[in-house]
């Protein structure tokens, strides 16, 4: 339970601020992993975690993703604008 709530948390961080649907399912399927252990339902706990361990990664993943196609944008932008310049000098 431990290792799911450190990798939610860092997948938090990482989103900072971000709206990631699967973050936000990774925290509620947290939240019935952490009821099933309350309830002493261990394997429905050990489920729950294991899926919220895999949606947080998930979500992380994606606004990585989406912030590397961003900087490529950007990347690719200054290029163009370098080969009009370099094309311009005389």
């Amino acid at each position: 339970m431990r290792l799911t709530e450190q990798v939610v948390e860092q997948a938090r961080t990482v989103a900072a601020g971000e709206t990631v649907a699967e973050l936000t399912q990774a925290e509620e399927k947290l939240a019935l992993a952490r009821a099933a252990m309350a309830d002493e339902a261990y394997r429905d706990a050990r489920v729950q975690a294991e899926q919220a361990e895999l949606d947080a990664r998930l979500g992380e993943a994606r606004v990585l993703s989406l912030r590397s196609q961003a900087q490529l944008v950007e990347l690719n932008r200054q290029i163009g604008r370098l080969r009009e310049q370099l094309g311009a000098m005389p």
